[in-house]
């Protein structure tokens, strides 16, 4: 039995390792996730190779297993006798002396376990790094929250919430797997190092069940053993205030390792707290969900994203329509656009079929090389978040002819004006693992933000393009206007972000749902106030 090492804590003071500093970004793109599948394709080839010069090996010592068994077999029965023989006296000596040596030291064991490690290292710089195991465990812990998804169903690879006490299915992924009790632990260690115990507990709870079914035994490409995973939930417990189960797990931990004196001094501080005071029952400890300080409206976005899009607006409200849209424009005339009108207050607006299937492809595939971690912005900077998740590319109408003739239909469709610097440049967005971006306005809300450095005013508009579809998740979530519009494939959405007299609409702040199921692709076109002075006029109404 393998034992891995312990995160180490006294009963005061948890000390946890020091993480280093990691470039990896691969789960904060989709793209990058697919493109992993390559490398590993690569590696597997690499271990078929080991494998066969390794079975070639092995059966060389089989061989030798086979030749020196049969002689104490049949040979050796009578020693005295046999050794007689100085043949068969030299063999012996010859074999103990280099033989052995040869097989147990071999050489060729050494070249082919190198040689695998050579090819390995070859796609290290390709290979996912500790940020990326880290940020794909708080995908899943946030799909979890946001979806209010059950770890137990997760762990089995279904997607399933608790309704009227009955686990309902909220989608079937087309492919899916269930996770082991190591890949359980390394989510649960995630959260155990930031001191988050709700999810540490919930998780590790699920490591502990699968460790034990499997009765305990490691194998060599897990990172956690039983006695880890018991290790890391029996303190997260204590964390929580539920010191008498925290004091079970501990004893469990010493029928595996009796030895550990930290353990065995946690055991007699829980044994003296709980004389102290009476345990707490199973509903009474304090697994709390982490507050969040970006997410002030936190509640009505999760309700929104719950929905999956729910667009029941026209039932409400009969001002809303559909209708076929030309803006009066002579380009649109043979071919009007199916407009949806989703909102008034704030105006937002869903085109069907704004973009064809290989404007899609010619935008997303001239996008890949530029793709950068999403930033937001920063004071008078910008810098990446873990509310934003994903990742991104700018392209001018240069990049490819599909970009112009985007412009030329965005500004066919809203009358204004959207060459640059009067409408930024093209940007091109992939979600990562339980990618998102959680409730913010398009406007600048501060003359010292990075909107202003094309010195073409505030963002006035958005026109976002859907590139992709998704199986489920990914609304874009209008926070307090209180609606939410699914992920429609090759659609757009309009919305002005400021009113008529300049100043920033609140009602636009919206927010992108996390991707449960699916590879989101969208493209953003922010359009600026300066260059619309005679498109989009000012009202005479200061308060408009």
């Amino acid at each position: 039995m393998k034992y891995s090492t312990c995160v180490c804590f006294s009963w005061s003071l948890l000390t946890v390792a020091v993480i280093p500093v990691s470039l990896g970004e691969m789960y904060t793109s989709l793209l990058n996730v697919k493109q992993a599948i390559t490398v590993e394709r690569k590696l597997i080839d690499y271990l078929k190779t080991y494998i066969d010069h390794e079975s070639e090996r092995l059966e060389d010592v089989k061989r030798f297993y086979a030749k020196v068994s049969d002689l104490h077999t049949e040979l050796y029965k009578g020693p005295a006798t046999a050794m007689a023989n100085p043949l068969v006296a030299f063999t012996l000596i010859k074999r103990l002396h280099s033989e052995w040596l040869n097989v147990v030291h071999s050489n060729e064991a050494q070249e082919n376990t190198q040689a695998l490690r050579s090819s390995y290292e070859k796609e290290e710089a390709d290979l996912p790094k500790l940020e990326d195991l880290q940020g794909a465990a708080q995908g899943l812990m946030r799909l979890q929250d946001v979806y209010v998804l059950q770890v137990a169903s997760l762990v089995r690879g279904l997607f399933q919430r608790v309704t009227e006490g009955q686990p309902i299915d909220i989608c079937r992924p087309a492919v899916s797997v269930p996770l082991s009790g190591d890949d359980c632990f390394l989510v649960g260690k995630v959260a155990y190092e930031q001191h988050d115990y709700y999810h540490s507990v919930q998780w590790l709870e699920e490591s502990v069940r699968l460790f034990r079914g499997a009765g305990g035994e490691w194998i060599p490409e897990n990172a956690g053993t039983l006695e880890d995973a018991l290790d890391h939930l029996a303190f997260s417990h204590f964390k929580t205030g539920n010191i008498s189960y925290a004091l079970s797990l501990s004893q469990e931990l010493l029928h595996h390792d009796p030895m550990n004196g930290r353990v065995l001094q946690n055991v007699e501080k829980y044994e003296r707290l709980l004389v102290r005071s009476p345990p707490l029952s199973i509903t009474d400890h304090g697994l709390k969900r982490p507050t969040s300080n970006n997410v002030r409206t936190r509640d009505t976005y999760e309700t929104l994203c719950q929905t999956q899009g729910s667009q029941q607006m026209h039932f409400k409200n009969p001002r809303l329509f559909c209708d076929f849209f030309t803006n009066g424009n002579p380009g649109l005339l043979l071919l009007p656009v199916r407009r949806e009108v989703l909102s008034l207050q704030p105006y937002v607006v869903l085109y069907h079929n704004f973009i064809t299937d290989t404007e899609a492809e010619d935008i997303k595939t001239t996008a890949h090389a530029g793709l950068r971690r999403s930033v937001v912005a920063a004071g008078e900077k910008q810098a990446t978040a873990e509310y934003r998740i994903s990742k991104s590319a700018w392209l001018k109408d240069t990049a490819h002819s599909t970009v112009g003739k985007l412009d030329q239909k965005i500004s066919m469709l809203t009358g204004l004006n959207v060459k640059h610097p009067y409408g930024e440049y093209l940007q091109v967005v992939n979600y990562g693992i339980g990618g998102h971006y959680e409730p913010h306005f398009d406007h600048a809300t501060s003359p010292s933000s990075p909107v202003f450095k094309l010195k073409t005013g505030n963002r006035v508009a958005t026109f976002m393009i859907y590139l992709s579809s998704v199986e489920a998740g990914g609304s874009t979530a209008f926070i307090y206007a209180n609606f939410s519009i699914p992920v429609v494939e090759k659609a757009a959405i309009f919305w002005w972000n400021l009113h008529r007299n300049g100043q920033g609409n609140e009602d636009t702040l919206h927010a992108g749902c996390p991707v449960l199921i699916g590879d989101k692709w969208v493209a953003n076109k922010w359009i600026h106030e300066h260059g619309q002075e005679f498109l989009h006029r000012c009202s005479l109404n200061p308060e408009e």
